[in-house]
């Protein structure tokens, strides 16, 4: 096996590694020119107090309906 400090071949691994180097670069510099950031409208939560309950009001009704089809056992096996 030869010595690639004696023969010249160091140059080679340099510039293979410099190559690969710069085309990650390219790369890099390429996608941040060409992303496009989109703004994000920001949300409003509704603070309105009779739309809460009004939605209580529809989850017990769900629940009392949902619960008379279904009825638990008395005792746990």
């Amino acid at each position: 096996m030869e010595n690639p400090f004696e023969t010249g071949h160091i140059k080679n691994y340099v510039l293979a590694y410099s190559s690969v180097v710069v085309i990650m670069i390219l790369f890099f510099v390429a996608s941040t020119l060409f992303l496009d950031i989109e703004q994000q409208e920001q949300k409003v939560f509704d603070t309105n107090i009779s739309s809460i309950e009004s939605a209580k009001i529809m989850m017990k009704n769900i629940v009392e309906v949902n619960s008379s089809k279904f009825k638990l056992m008395d005792k746990a096996y």
